[in-house]
């Protein structure tokens, strides 16, 4: 088994995996009825470890290269119904339009503004979807400077690296319930970090920044504001965070800020608008895989240009520029995600967060009526609620849970008919799990708030207050 090519008699175009919609259905674009025939014969089993190995062409006894493909897809798409705890937006139409790019190797090295001396690379796809972002968080075109990054992390990493090279006496200051990849930076760049307090619903605690500002007064601030949190959805009030550096005494010279907006990116702006480099922020990215959609990780980094001098070095082997964390960068993720704004276009995304906040109010509201501990910040499409109490509960619906919480991140591929689907099992398991009374709910009030627990203290509590 040299490579994954297919087998001379095997035809793509007229095999049809159980849970996968015919060819032509797909080719056609209907995304609904795929949806239906994938609820049809969705399962409830978690996917098992295929145990791979790979071996020599002609000395495999068992199943095809073709077989174990099209089993793994089976599965992948089976589950698709049961994927409601990781924000990544699985409803996209493009894959069958852009299948043909997967025969060329598109790599988009250096900087995306300067062509390459190869013509494999989709440069120009991604220099549109930068000016994109930039008219949506409003720096002018020739202002800016970014690029389309393999995810959030190198998005965070590269914004504090812009930060850090410009202030390299800096302290990085990022909250407590920030993406880890913020404190990964500040170990990989050596940098002195000051973790920041939350509160209860996983906000910066801005009193506390404003001591430690104080307390630091002789070094520079790089700042991390997380606009939407991994866990509970909470955003970091950036105007709040301005005004206190103001009350500090920094000047603009003295503070860097970057935005992790890696879910939050796109649905922030279609609510307030609160993201702009008209305020004196340095960067902002998001991950192109979560709310937009994209087949593979993949994420968008914008800064002011005026910032990237020090970091870009000339590379004559490329003859190009380079600024980027990565160098070689995956030239497919640019058209699949200028494919998907162009698709969708800005009414289509303001359709999406609106159904995606309706929907997630509706699970709270189903959650909070049926006396379960549950939370939902404002502004937010992450639904926090009580760890459910078995594991394979918690496998059978991929959630992530920290502690005794568990969320549901309901993206815009999930539906009514999903989430009722969610709340009825979990009911049900609750049942079984706390019949016989020896054991109880978690307590979540030193997680979500005691407002929003309802174990047998509080539930008491909250009746008799």
């Amino acid at each position: 088994m040299g490579s994954l090519s297919f087998e001379k008699d095997f035809e793509p175009s007229v095999v049809t995996p159980r849970g996968l919609a015919p060819p032509g259905l797909i080719a056609n674009g209907d995304f609904g009825e795929m949806k239906r025939l994938k609820v049809a014969s969705a399962t409830t089993t978690p996917r098992k470890n295929l145990n791979l190995s790979v071996t020599e062409p002609g000395k495999n006894d068992g199943p095809s290269l073709d077989c174990i493909l099209m089993n793994y897809i089976d599965t992948l798409t089976q589950r698709i119904n049961y994927h409601i705890g990781y924000p990544v937006n699985i409803c996209y139409e493009h894959y069958a339009s852009l299948a043909p790019l997967l025969q060329f190797h598109l790599n988009n090295c250096g900087d995306p503004f300067l062509q390459n001396t190869v013509d494999f690379h989709s440069k120009d796809f991604e220099v549109a979807v930068l000016n994109w972002f930039a008219d949506l968080w409003e720096i002018e075109r020739d202002q800016y400077w970014g690029y389309v990054t393999n995810g959030g992390t190198e998005g965070n990493l590269h914004g504090i690296l812009v930060g850090r090279e410009l202030l390299p006496t800096g302290i990085l200051y990022a909250s407590k319930d920030s993406h880890y990849s913020v404190s990964k930076a500040a170990m990989m760049y050596r940098m002195e970090f000051e973790m920041i307090n939350a509160s209860i619903h996983g906000e910066m605690d801005y009193s506390d920044l404003k001591a430690k500002l104080l307390q630091n007064k002789g070094k520079p601030a790089i700042i991390n504001v997380t606009i939407g949190t991994t866990f509970k959805g909470a955003v970091d009030d950036l105007d709040v965070i301005l005004q206190t550096l103001e009350d500090c005494g920094y000047t603009h010279d003295q503070f860097y800020i970057h935005c992790d907006a890696a879910l939050n990116g796109l649905i922030i702006p279609f609510i307030k608008n609160m993201i702009s480099f008209k305020k004196p922020i340095g960067s902002v990215t998001i991950s192109g895989h979560k709310f937009l959609g994209c087949p593979m990780p993949c994420g968008v980094q914008i800064t002011r240009k005026s910032y990237i001098n020090n970091l870009s070095k000339k590379v004559e082997y490329i003859a190009s520029v380079d600024a980027t964390i990565s160098g070689s960068r995956n030239g497919l993720t640019p058209i699949f995600l200028w494919y998907s704004l162009s698709s969708k276009g800005q009414i289509g995304f303001q359709k999406d967060v609106k159904r995606c906040l309706d929907n997630a109010k509706y699970l709270k509201d189903r959650l909070q009526q049926a006396g379960i501990s549950v939370m939902l910040n404002e502004l937010s499409i992450i639904v926090v609620l009580e760890r459910p109490r078995d594991h394979e509960f918690v496998r059978r619906w991929q959630l992530s849970c920290v502690r005794d919480m568990a969320h549901v991140i309901v993206m815009p591929g999930i539906t009514r008919e999903t989430l009722d689907n969610f709340i009825n099992d979990l009911l049900q398991q609750r049942e079984i799990w706390y019949q016989d009374g020896r054991v109880s709910p978690p307590c979540v009030a030193n997680d979500i708030g005691a407002q929003n627990c309802t174990c047998s203290y509080h539930k008491i509590d909250f009746i008799i207050s």
